[in-house]
């Protein structure tokens, strides 16, 4: 990975990053909601070790857990503990890399990297330090909750671009969409990500920010989590999970 590509990236949509959703609050409610059990039943001590500004982190933290966060951008780490303490919630952030954990061993139930964040480290020693982080911070048969877009069908397909996303924002109409620039490898993409949002009149507000990712197959993911010392590994679909990206659970062996 980058460290630049992606901190920076971060670090200019965290103050736009809820204008993606209709409405964050309900969506922060509704993955929580799915996600939970997924956990099974807790509450837990929760690491969001990509937590962004708290999509994931602060649902959960309403729900009951004691979840801690941690993410590349500082930006979007303060801005996450921020939205939690304006929503009654508790979460201490640490701006941190997922490859180098600033935490003690054995002190979690769950360690959740979501939102496609672990397609940022670009290559094998970079995700294989990464999970062994993850396991070094969870306790014994403690749980590794995973989610990651559906790369075999995209390393097929090669898409250039996935459906734009229209939201109906109480700042008017707001539209975000990407493009992928695909590497000669057929693994690595680089994305643009814009956008537009109601500007003067009738002119736009067009943001763009640019970063690379890392389209792991399952076989490839599944592979890297065993190696770091996790077991039961299992898929969990968004028909069955109700999570919109395909997600994947592991226990951190004995």
């Amino acid at each position: 990975m980058t460290d630049s590509s992606a901190r920076d990236f971060y670090d200019l949509l965290a103050p736009d990053y809820h204008r993606i959703f209709a409405d964050w609050d309900a969506s922060m409610a509704y993955q929580a909601s799915v996600l939970g059990p997924l956990l099974g039943p807790g509450p837990h001590r929760v690491l969001d070790c990509a937590c962004g500004i708290g999509t994931q982190a602060i649902g959960l933290a309403l729900a009951g857990h004691r979840v801690v966060g941690s993410d590349l951008s500082p930006v979007a780490a303060a801005r996450a503990t921020a939205e939690a303490s304006a929503r009654g919630a508790q979460l201490p952030t640490a701006a941190a890399d997922m490859r180098r954990l600033p935490f003690a061993s054995s002190v979690f139930d769950v360690v959740v990297c979501a939102d496609n964040s672990l397609a940022h480290l670009l290559t094998a020693p970079d995700v294989k330090a990464a999970l062994a982080g993850m396991r070094r911070v969870l306790r014994s048969d403690g749980l590794l909750l995973l989610t990651l877009r559906d790369y075999d069908e995209m390393r097929r397909t090669r898409p250039g671009a996935p459906p734009p996303q229209v939201s109906e924002t109480s700042e008017g109409r707001v539209i975000t969409f990407q493009l992928w620039h695909w590497h000669e490898d057929g693994e690595h993409y680089d994305q643009e990500h814009f956008q537009l949002q109601p500007g003067d009149g009738d002119d736009w507000a067009v943001r763009v920010r640019r970063t690379t990712s890392w389209a792991l197959t399952r076989a490839q993911l599944t592979e890297f989590v065993t190696a770091a010392g996790f077991v039961d590994v299992r898929r969990h679909e968004p028909a069955s999970s109700g999570f919109y990206q395909p997600a994947l659970t592991a226990r951190a062996a004995g």
